[in-house]
């Protein structure tokens, strides 16, 4: 069932950033539980993103590996599904192999191909730091 209340969400349990500079802010982490999930886009390893909390922290360059596999389109690289990967493997929500029917229904033959390979390697990808 898709979730159709719209509204803010002060106490998060995972955050997900597909652009590292929007972490100049300090609102993006506030609010995330302790335990929770901050998962970011970027080519920092989790322990030099120095974000303050006491929360657990993945990072992966899901720009670099879009752009390496032609995830493009107008000239920018897309992450937004790559970064699913990254989600799955922080929060181990669900397994990988669940994402291969919803994508391959969302997208034509080659553009589900793409993004699924981009969600693999997102996923293997992945560096993890537990709360500190």
């Amino acid at each position: 069932m898709p979730i159709m209340v719209v509204s803010q969400i002060e106490e998060p349990d995972m955050v997900v950033v597909l652009d590292h500079t929007l972490l100049r802010d300090p609102d993006v982490v506030s609010g995330l539980r302790p335990g929770g999930w901050l998962v970011v886009n970027c080519r920092k390893s989790p322990g030099q993103l120095n974000v303050e909390g006491k929360f657990n922290i993945a990072t992966v360059d899901a720009t670099g590996i879009c752009r390496e596999l032609g995830l493009i389109v107008g000239g920018l690289v897309i992450v937004n599904t790559a970064m699913l990967g990254a989600v799955l493997r922080a929060s181990g929500l669900v397994d990988l192999a669940n994402l291969n029917k919803p994508i391959g229904d969302r997208f034509s033959k080659r553009a589900a191909d793409l993004n699924l390979a981009a969600v693999e390697k997102t996923y293997k990808e992945t560096i993890i730091e537990k709360t500190r």
